[in-house]
């Protein structure tokens, strides 16, 4: 069994759902009513888009540039 390590980005809509996306995997998308309920529904969603890679054929690429931080600015103008 191989294992795989991506990055999930995830954000909390307007709607107070929380999207989970992994760049790395072209449309590997998910969302959860709670940022648990994402992370669980994001596992789910990045082993079925790698099984179809697998299935597919194609490569599977994990790499994807490191994500720092992210940083809310406020500016008055």
């Amino acid at each position: 069994m191989n294992k795989y390590r991506f990055q999930v980005i995830i954000e909390q809509d307007e709607d107070g759902y929380f999207v989970a996306d992994v760049p790395a995997l072209k449309g590997c998308h998910t969302q959860g009513k709670t940022f648990e309920e994402a992370i669980h529904n994001i596992h789910e969603v990045i082993s079925m888009c790698i099984q179809e890679l697998i299935e597919e054929g194609q490569p599977i690429e994990s790499r994807y540039p490191e994500v720092i931080g992210i940083k809310t600015i406020e500016i008055a103008v």
